[in-house]
């Protein structure tokens, strides 16, 4: 691989382990400072192998260069008294003696305990995702602007805030104890669901689906699944919705990148290693009495897998499970997506009566559906509700479809 094809290669890989170890090792209060060494570390070695080509290790090399350039750093007494953890101050030879430990292990206790500390609900679900993207993702702050429709300054000024946050309160990067851990775990999980579906549901941009977002938060998501203390139902529920929804990541959108709604979807583009992985974190999540949403919502995506299954029988068990979904959590969304599995399961009467009591006249998919229901029985709603979803949509490609529907009735 080349120089200008392996570094950005390595930089997604690393960053994050390495930041996440040194502020392990010398505090979360540190995270720019470590943030800025491991940058420092890439330009480095843009420069080194470029001249002189690149070494047989190269992410050995890495480690090794951001070690060297951490204990430099805080050998210097001044950062060493105001900014590392004041136990490690009064150590004799304290830099010397401090290990910066890399291994495979130490960087999965670091990423999981960063996870938590950037998750803490000290600061905004928005920030925290963002913290998450930059810190265990290793995205640039452009990419992250990029994925928010926002510019590099109001996500440098959101990152700040929410580090300065985080140093005020003096978070540790530690898994919170017992009694509250099951409190945090669910805010972590939130924020993977919120990261998860920027990526598959957005509206924010051409691309219908931006899979490097869902993957971060698949990734993410098997730091808590490989820790006994946070492998629990509902983060393998959390993991069984993932993996149904990646499966027909392919059978979502045509060459062009346009839409493909559920029922033209082709099942053959589905993938058959991810919804088997899917059942079995399902059956895992099966083990606790609890159920959560992240349960009913992966039971739901497995039915949506199911292809052998009477269709009328496999939209009642989604209805059954959205009216569960409800009682455990209402949202509007939800509501609506119970309304066309009432439509499939039964019928579009009966279905729009309930879609007409939900009222989210500002949601494009929201007249989307009360254009399919009307479909058949009132064509002149039909294209109202077409036309309103066609200006309520964000993106081009779905306004192209909206249109191609409509010329479809003209």
């Amino acid at each position: 691989m080349e120089n200008k094809e392996l570094i950005p290669n390595l930089f997604r890989s690393e960053f994050s382990k390495i930041v996440s170890v040194l502020c392990k090792t010398f505090g979360l209060s540190n995270m720019q400072l470590a943030e800025d060494l491991v940058s420092d570390t890439f330009l480095v070695a843009s420069e080194t192998w470029g001249l002189k080509g690149i070494p047989d290790n190269p992410t050995a090399w890495l480690y090794t260069v951001a070690k060297n350039k951490a204990r430099d750093t805080f050998r210097r007494e001044k950062v060493f008294r105001d900014k590392v953890k004041p136990e490690l101050v009064h150590r004799p030879n304290s830099m010397e003696s401090v290990n910066i430990d890399l291994s495979e292990d130490s960087i999965k206790d670091s990423q999981l305990k960063m996870l938590f500390a950037v998750c803490d609900p000290l600061i905004s679900s928005e920030s925290q995702i963002a913290l998450a993207l930059r810190i265990l993702c290793s995205f640039t702050v452009q990419e992250i602007a990029t994925a928010f429709l926002s510019s590099k300054e109001t996500i440098n000024k959101r990152l700040y805030r929410a580090k300065e946050k985080l140093r005020e309160n003096k978070v540790e990067l530690v898994i919170p104890p017992s009694k509250k851990l099951n409190e945090r775990l669910q805010n972590v999980l939130l924020v993977l669901y919120l990261l998860f579906n920027e990526g598959y549901y957005t509206s924010n941009s051409e691309k219908r689906i931006r899979k490097e977002l869902c993957f971060e938060a698949m990734r993410l998501n098997y730091l808590l699944l490989n820790s006994p203390s946070t492998n629990t139902p509902k983060v393998n529920a959390l993991m069984a919705l993932f993996c149904f929804h990646a499966s027909r990541f392919e059978a979502r959108t045509d060459d062009g990148g346009g839409q493909i709604v559920y029922a033209d979807q082709k099942e053959t583009e589905w993938d058959q290693e991810l919804i088997e992985k899917g059942e079995h974190f399902l059956n895992r999540s099966g083990t606790g009495k609890e159920v959560t949403k992240y349960h009913l919502e992966a039971i739901i995506a497995f039915w949506h897998t199911r292809t052998t299954i009477e269709p009328k029988e496999k939209w009642e068990h989604i209805l059954q499970m959205y009216n569960r979904l409800l009682q455990i959590e209402y949202s509007p969304m939800a509501a609506l997506n119970r309304t066309y599995a009432l439509a499939m399961a039964r019928n579009k009467k009966e279905a729009l009566e309930e879609a007409l009591k939900i009222r989210l006249e500002k949601n494009h998919l929201y007249h989307l559906l009360l254009a399919e229901l009307y479909e058949g029985s009132n064509s002149v709603k039909q294209k109202e509700h077409l036309n309103k979803a066609a200006k309520l949509t964000t993106t081009e490609n779905e306004r192209l479809w909206i249109s191609k529907k409509l010329a479809k009735l003209t």
